[in-house]
């Protein structure tokens, strides 16, 4: 069962996507235009500081969540973002999945969780779509050649 977000008498198709976002870059632009491509209205799953200090290390985020929320807000192709609260587990990802309801979960070629947001979307019956990846900088590169790491 597809999952809808209703508002005046209209469906909408939800295009969930999770991650960092820390340096907007355009491989996140092009990422989330193609995301936002296959439904109508796409949710940002933000992580939080904690996680990305866990994921990514010390010196990382360089934007706190409450930063990167609202750069985020400001793209036209965003419609939500839903700052997540530190996680340490899949069962709260799914949990948190599981209250989106989304019809699509959007990820990037080689991403090293695919098997879980695979899980994820079998739990939502959604679709999962694999984008493929920009090639520019990612966000460690660009923070590296600021001298930011």
């Amino acid at each position: 069962m597809a999952s809808r977000l209703f508002t005046r008498n209209t469906m909408k198709t939800i295009v969930l996507v999770g991650g960092c976002f820390d340096l907007l870059h355009y491989g996140h632009i092009k990422f989330l235009e193609e995301a936002k491509s296959h439904g109508d209205w796409l949710v940002i799953a933000l992580e939080s500081d904690e996680n990305v200090r866990r994921m990514k290390g010390n010196s990382r985020p360089i934007h706190s969540q409450k930063q990167r929320k609202e750069m985020l807000e400001a793209l036209s192709v965003v419609d939500e973002v839903i700052s997540l609260l530190p996680m340490r587990t899949d069962l709260e990802y799914f949990d948190f999945v599981k209250k989106i309801r989304p019809s699509v979960i959007a990820i990037t070629q080689g991403d090293p969780l695919e098997g879980k947001k695979e899980e994820q979307t079998k739990i939502v019956d959604a679709e999962l779509i694999i984008i493929p990846k920009i090639h520019t900088p990612s966000t460690s590169q660009l923070a590296k050649l600021l001298g930011l790491e």
